[in-house]
């Protein structure tokens, strides 16, 4: 008898995006006249600059030769790529990280997900709420939710740290004592960001409680005020206690292309049970030897590309579109009457659903009557119940045209 990962049976329903595409598609199909217009999963609508377009071409050339040719490459990603990661978006910001505590992947997503194989099934588990599913759902495929409360909407075993209008969304240090931390700045799905001040609370919470906090920066191209951390590793003491996550899907539009990284400095330890102190990039490392083959050439050639000179211009100028998207989107909702969060250094515009509707009454409403899609804030976990999600991703015309039907 083959038994399953029991674990599996306490994730909560089918995965939030999956049930927004099935109810657009049931809509789409009994009303085939309706332009639905799309701002709900963040997936980019801008072409790939024509820098990483060209690095990709010329990839391709080089592997039908003989002398350029290339079979597996080095699972951690190729030096090219590493040191030119290290070089723009650490050393240019004054961050001292080396080459080998960079591994390149194919998505922040599985990254996010997969690091929790390095670390033991009773480590306590702190998550923002609302918060990305994926941090919450891996952790439960793991066994370290333990079961759910259905009238609460919590898991048992998980510590929920509220970011909500309540607390200017600052999540509260946590008042028992938690292994593993999890921060997203900018925010998904609020769209708000913290300074280097308040996260330094949380460097000293980590160092104090020898925690780890797992800190997703996907969205820090879209940071626009100053004094909010691009890197986690700009506040003194993170290279400690953090490991980073970063992405070229929304960066760089790669969302359909796959590359990202993360970074674990060596000096970020955890422990084995005597006590024993370990390097977590060691763990890492293996890991990716045992479980990854790497990312493709081609890619990380196109990766390579958006710190030429011309791939930085063409980036910035794509978010700069998604960000005059942004602003659109923010104030248009404010002159409807709506309460908005988000949208000056992040894609995602926050709103306050109205009246006393649900999330998902306000996302089936808004689908039947002026044909909008979005993504209902309780899908992000209990403290996004009367919340909204839009993202700045779609189209100049959609955007201005979603305002106006709004």
């Amino acid at each position: 008898m083959s038994l399953i990962n029991e674990n599996f049976l306490e994730l909560q329903e089918s995965y939030l995006f999956s049930t927004v595409a099935k109810k657009v598609a049931k809509f789409a199909e009994e009303h085939p006249d309706k332009k639905i217009i799309k701002l709900g999963i963040g997936d980019v609508t801008r072409p790939i600059a024509k820098a990483c377009i060209e690095a990709m071409h010329k990839a391709v050339d080089e592997l039908g030769t003989e002398e350029g040719f290339r079979g597996y490459g080095p699972e951690q990603g190729y030096d090219f790529l590493r040191n030119a990661i290290v070089e723009n978006d650490y050393k240019a910001r004054g961050i001292d990280i080396s080459s080998d505590e960079v591994f390149v992947s194919d998505g922040a997503k599985c990254d996010c997900g997969n690091i929790v194989d390095i670390f033991a099934k009773d480590n306590v588990v702190a998550i923002t709420d609302p918060v990305y599913p994926v941090y919450l759902d891996t952790n439960v495929m793991a066994g370290r939710s333990g079961k759910f409360n259905k009238e609460k909407q919590v898991y048992e075993n998980i510590v929920y740290l509220p970011v909500t209008a309540q607390n200017n969304f600052e999540p509260e240090l946590p008042k028992q004592k938690v292994d593993l931390i999890y921060l997203c700045f900018p925010n998904n799905p609020t769209g708000t960001v913290l300074t280097k001040e308040q996260l330094k609370k949380w460097v000293d919470y980590a160092k104090e409680n020898n925690s780890i906090i797992l800190y997703d920066a996907a969205y820090e191209a879209f940071i626009t005020e100053k004094n909010i951390p691009h890197s986690i590793y700009e506040v003194e003491g993170a290279k400690d206690v953090a490991i980073e996550f970063k992405s070229y899907s929304k960066t760089a539009g790669f969302t359909g292309v796959r590359c990202a990284y993360l970074v674990i400095p060596k000096t970020v330890k955890g422990y084995t049970k005597t006590g024993e102190k370990i390097e977590l990039n060691k763990l890492w490392n293996r890991r990716t030897c045992t479980k990854f083959n790497g990312v493709s050439y081609i890619v990380q050639r196109a990766a390579e590309a958006t710190y030429s000179k011309e791939g930085k211009k063409e980036i910035k100028a794509n978010i700069e579109y998604y960000l005059e998207n942004a602003k659109i989107i923010r104030e248009g909702l404010i002159k409807a009457g709506y309460e908005v969060y988000g949208g000056v250094n992040s894609p995602y515009i926050w709103l306050k659903v109205p009246g006393n509707m649900t999330s998902w009454e306000f996302f089936d409403k808004l689908l039947a009557e002026k044909n909008i899609v979005g993504t209902p804030g309780s899908g992000f976990g209990p403290h996004g119940e009367g919340y909204f999600r839009l993202t700045a991703f779609g189209t100049r015309e959609n955007s201005i045209e979603a305002i106006k039907r709004i």
